[in-house]
């Protein structure tokens, strides 16, 4: 596989965008069956899992009218010292790369930076998460259907699969999942100083104060935070609620609940599972805590044969609360109340740096105290997730939510070196540069300065 790079045959335009098509020919002959796979491993009603298909496409379609672009060779301005040279940086493939997809989006994130890789002229493995075998089963089945194995081929199996994958030499790992996997990704890939892109998580958080529209801020935070039934890395995972409004926004989010999945959420076709009983198990023994504590304010109830949790908002006082030691990864929503702008910031810089951050006020000046003085992988101003649809956008975490970013030419990048190239002609070969160097001071000092 990475023969094929060497050689020179993935470098040309035509050859990257035949492997886009290859791509997006499978896609649209799988559709439904990418719907059926996300039902059977999460539960997912078929328009959340549209949004998967649509993610890989729209990556695929903005490839196609920026690759010409991103492959041409940038001129460099060369000193006059290298005159007439020629300077330019050129986009060349990394050669075979691994790419290492999670359970909760188990089609789009497995499948979205292969896009990117080969639009950068790579091949590549992928590896698909095991806790969604039914999407594997068909991500194998549709990469083998649309290219032969020299440029894609798919692995199944569980974490010792991926081990022995880790083991092996590539030219770039690309993984997708939770902090404690990432560190032993990245400690395998040192051993062959294999550069990574670590797509991690962490805990969002999304701060509410008084001058923001509860009703449409509870709509975006219950959708953000049910989508996928809080199975999403970037949902908000806790809320920093500015006092005085804390009781309005609750009871606005418990309207906008029942609106959404009825009176029993439980019953909802239109909420997801919880994808394992491991992790089901995880998510209700939290749940429960919290009830023995009375911290429960909206909903709270579970179905332990159908995976299913019903969105839930729970009061935290504290850092200390179980709810707020790690990423939840599920449809509990802690909710802290706070003075101010200042000290929501305050707690924030307290943690790890998250994968995203969201702010819901009218205020452009609380929008840019934000900026300045917080740090994410990503910022979102009185919305949730909507950022992840922004097909130019670079996403990517920082510190312990990741390092590298992805989609678009960002994606490219990540699967590209960018090598610097000098032209230099026969003519014009200066003498002052060869030794002896006696006497040549002052005039080198006058040339360059």
């Amino acid at each position: 596989m990475r023969q094929l790079v060497s050689d020179g045959t993935t470098r040309p335009l035509p050859w990257r965008l035949e492997q886009l098509d290859r791509l997006d020919a499978a896609l649209s002959a799988n559709s439904d069956a990418v719907l059926a796979a996300l039902a059977s491993d999460l539960g997912k009603p078929d328009v959340e899992a549209y949004f998967e298909v649509v993610a890989v496409r729209q990556e695929i379609n903005l490839c196609r009218r920026q690759l010409r672009r991103w492959i041409a060779p940038k001129k460099v301005s060369v000193p006059v010292s290298q005159r007439p040279g020629q300077a330019e940086v050129i986009a060349e493939p990394l050669g075979c790369v691994l790419i290492i997809g999670p359970w909760n989006y188990p089609f789009h994130l497995a499948l979205q930076p292969l896009v990117s890789a080969l639009a950068a002229g790579n091949t590549a493995i992928l590896k698909p998460s095991e806790h969604a075998p039914a999407t594997a089963q068909l991500i194998s089945a549709l990469i083998e259907q649309a290219f032969p194995p020299e440029i894609v081929q798919v692995v199944q199996g569980d974490g010792s699969t991926a081990q022995a994958l880790l083991a092996e030499r590539f030219d770039h790992i690309f993984f997708t999942g939770g902090e404690r996997i990432g560190k032993i990704v990245m400690g395998a890939a040192a051993q062959h100083l294999t550069p990574v892109t670590l797509e991690l998580g962490g805990k969002s958080p999304a701060v509410v104060l008084s001058d923001a529209d509860l009703e449409v801020t509870s709509r975006r935070l219950v959708w953000g935070k049910c989508l996928n039934a809080g199975q999403t890395c970037i949902a908000p995972d806790y809320l920093l609620v500015e006092s005085g409004i804390r009781e309005a926004l609750i009871q606005a989010l418990g309207e906008r609940i029942t609106a959404c999945f009825g009176e029993e959420p439980l019953h909802s076709s239109d909420l997801a599972s919880i994808v394992n009983a491991a992790q089901y198990q995880r998510l209700s023994g939290l749940l429960e805590r919290a009830r023995e504590q009375g911290q429960i304010l909206l909903g709270g109830t579970c179905d332990p044969e159908r995976k299913r949790i019903a969105p839930t908002v729970v009061a935290v006082r504290d850092r200390e609360d179980p709810l707020m030691q790690e990423e939840l990864f599920g449809p509990l929503l802690p909710v802290l109340e706070v003075d101010g702008l200042g000290q929501a910031i305050q707690w924030i810089n307290q943690r790890p740096k998250p994968l995203a951050l969201y702010l819901f006020s009218r205020s452009k000046q609380h929008q840019e105290t934000v900026l300045r003085h917080t740090s994410s992988g990503g910022v979102c101003f009185n919305d949730v997730v909507m950022q992840v649809g922004v097909p130019e956008l670079p996403f990517g975490g920082v510190g312990a939510s990741g390092m590298g970013a992805y989609h678009g030419k960002a994606g490219f990048d990540a699967f590209s070196h960018r090598r610097s190239v000098l032209r230099r002609p026969f003519a014009l070969d200066l003498p002052f540069r060869y030794p002896p160097y006696a006497g040549r001071l002052p005039l080198i000092r006058r040339l360059l300065g």
